[in-house]
């Protein structure tokens, strides 16, 4: 009970194809519950939404991410934890608003609580290694560079927190400095595929706006026509 929604709406959920990488798959039958959640203990947002018992999104709020409207009733954003992009078709411009708003406000809260993190980590870190007698302790442990299972976040917050560790970098082994540097570069690539697959989405949703127009000005034509026929 430690997680509480902070807001719901209603909207038909959907993701990537991830074969294609272009076209939207529903992973909803109808429209279901979207919840922002607040994890007070962690100091966490996340956004879910359960189709049965089923959750069908499971979305960590990072500083990073961005939700991006993309008609007048769906957005979307990339989750590069969970590998996909994240679609939302809500049944009016004012929901898609309200959630994209939310989304932002939950988003500058998420950057606030990690820099506040940080700087706690900084000071209780500081006087660890004044008493140490003179061995110099890495502040660098493997959670604090990947992250625990609760708490692994994107390369942003790690990357934020390595000029605070500058100190005792130097008394890094070479291979462990080498295995971090590594490590940043398979983020920056993974960072770099998802780029490319909002770009690709977006590209893929304008195209259906314009289907989606097309067919409905087919449908008012024949309607028109129709409705002549009975006149």
């Amino acid at each position: 009970f430690r997680e509480q929604p902070i807001f719901s709406t209603r909207a038909h959920v959907f993701q990537i194809d991830p074969n294609t990488k272009k076209n939207w798959v529903p992973t909803s039958k109808h429209a279901v519950t979207v919840s922002y959640f607040y994890d007070s203990t962690r100091n966490v947002y996340r956004i879910i939404s359960l189709d049965g018992s089923k959750a069908i999104i499971n979305s960590t709020i990072t500083p990073n991410m961005t939700f991006t409207k993309t008609s007048q009733k769906f957005g979307q954003w990339a989750d590069s934890r969970a590998n996909t992009v994240y679609g939302l078709g809500f049944s009016s411009e004012h929901h898609l608003s309200k959630f994209a708003e939310k989304f932002q406000e939950f988003k500058e809260a998420a950057r606030l609580a990690k820099e506040k993190s940080q700087e706690k980590m900084e000071l209780t870190s500081t006087p660890s290694q004044e008493s140490a007698g003179g061995d110099i302790q890495s502040p660098l442990t493997p959670e604090s560079i990947n992250g625990t299972d609760d708490e692994r976040t994107t390369p942003e917050v790690t990357q934020n927190s390595e000029p605070r560790a500058e100190p005792t970098q130097n008394a890094l082994p070479f291979t462990h400095s080498s295995t971090i540097s590594k490590h940043w570069e398979a983020e920056l690539a993974t960072l770099k595929g998802n780029n490319a697959k909002l770009t690709a989405a977006l590209l893929e949703s304008t195209a259906n706006v314009k289907q989606w127009k097309q067919q409905l000005a087919a449908y008012q034509e024949e309607a028109e026509r129709l409705h002549k026929r009975v006149s």
